[in-house]
């Protein structure tokens, strides 16, 4: 079966809606996503209903337990949906927002102003949430969007869109503006990518496989992050207390998503006194630590440990489960080089009362986002201040890190002149 022809109707329609966003003003943007906050909560047994579908589909899939609680959604999770909605409704609108402004010696007053992409599609795996997250950034940004979810959600997400379409239509904004593929099949993706003429941006959400996969076969552009190698380095001057509650719910808190920390550095200075305390600490809540050979002899007459020879590889890799791999670094300068090589250029923290060393880690570590005592979980929109987020992305071009509002806009000059010609 050819998607062809669906995915063309798609484009063309989110298109022509986003041409009318574009000079939508805020007030009746934000009318659409106070009706979609309201229908958060009147709807909540609707939506977690469907949810319950693709909950038992999960577990008779076998699918791990992060990726299941990346699914799930409560009745605390939608309010907190609902709450995101209200704040993305609460931040100012970008749009028209004028960046620079020149007056010419000829008398030409040159404007560089905020607007929209234009039409952004998204491509996600398994969160249900992002279905709104998208939608009202995309929506309160002038932008149309079109959202393909995974197979894992299609129940929630076909609930959630509907809910975004009766807010749309409720408040008189045009109904194309956010639209949802019908369809997981495979086979839809493909003309999806390469629908230049109609979408001007694409961002993938999810597992390294699918973005890569994006990446590789889009011809529209991508913002992107291909995973989450985050790393805890703990320094010789780190208060002990702060560094285990920090390694502690960077890796625990939510093991499943992109910012938790999947590796601890830890100076060698210290990791005799300090690290069996922050593999105790660890090992309470079930992590597996998969140590270098220096950890591993500190740590191999510690009883109740999980322990496992780190190979080459565990250091690059994104585990989005209880396992941190464990490494004992000989100084500040190595754990930079170690994280800017091993790293995915995505969160990474240093745990030290020494200020110079931290501004010499914030400056060498080549990353979207960089901690000084404080978790890596943080790296979220919401938590930014941004109401919520589209995505993260580890490009260097257009958006790095959160993308918010701002990040889901480009700009164009505005000349005003009063009969200049060039000569």
């Amino acid at each position: 079966m050819s998607f062809a022809p669906l995915i063309e109707s798609l484009g063309r329609q989110a298109r022509e809606a986003s041409l009318a966003l574009a000079t939508t003003d805020a007030s009746r943007k934000n009318a659409a996503l106070l009706r979609l906050a309201v229908l958060l909560g009147e709807r909540a047994d609707e939506i977690i209903a469907a949810n319950q579908k693709d909950l038992a589909a999960a577990a008779a899939a076998g699918l791990p337990k992060p990726m299941i609680d990346r699914l799930t959604l409560d009745p605390k999770r939608l309010a907190a949906l609902a709450e995101s909605v209200r704040q993305v409704v609460a931040l100012p609108d970008p749009v028209g927002e004028e960046l620079e402004r020149v007056v010419r010696p000829n008398g030409l007053d040159i404007r560089k102003i905020r607007v929209p992409i234009g039409v952004i599609a998204i491509i996600y795996e398994s969160r249900p949430n992002v279905t709104i997250d998208c939608a009202i950034l995309c929506l309160k940004s002038g932008n149309a969007c079109i959202l393909r979810g995974g197979k894992e959600a299609f129940e929630t997400n076909t609930a959630l869109a509907a809910l975004i379409v009766q807010a749309l239509a409720d408040s008189g904004l045009p109904p194309h503006a956010v639209q949802f593929v019908p369809t997981t099949d495979r086979a839809a993706l493909e003309p999806l990518l390469k629908l230049d003429q109609y979408i001007h941006c694409i961002i993938p959400r999810g597992g390294e496989a699918l973005i890569r996969y994006v990446a590789d076969h889009a011809t529209v552009p991508v913002i992107k992050h291909f995973k989450g190698v985050c790393t805890i380095y703990v320094d010789r001057d780190a208060d002990p207390a702060l560094a285990e509650r920090i390694v502690v719910n960077a890796k625990t808190q939510r093991p499943g998503v992109c910012n938790a920390a999947e590796n601890l550095f830890i100076h060698q200075d210290v990791a005799a006194t300090l690290l069996p305390k922050l593999a105790h600490a660890l090992g309470r809540k079930d992590v597996e630590l998969r140590s270098d050979p220096a950890a591993r002899a500190l740590l191999k007459n510690e009883a109740g440990l999980k322990l496992v020879p780190a190979s080459g590889e565990d250091f690059s890799t994104e585990y989005m489960d209880l396992i941190m791999a464990v490494k004992i670094v000989p100084s500040l300068e190595a754990a930079i080089a170690d994280i800017n090589e091993f790293g995915s250029a995505h969160s990474d923290a240093i745990i030290t009362r020494n200020e110079q060393a931290a501004k010499k880690f914030l400056a060498g570590v080549d990353s979207a986002t960089v901690y000084w005592n404080a978790s890596t979980r943080f790296t979220d929109g919401f938590e930014f201040g941004l109401g919520a987020e589209i995505g993260i992305s580890t490009d260097r071009l257009h958006a790095r890190g959160p993308m918010g509002l701002r990040e889901l806009c480009t700009y164009k000059y505005i000349i005003y002149g009063t009969g200049q010609v060039r000569e």
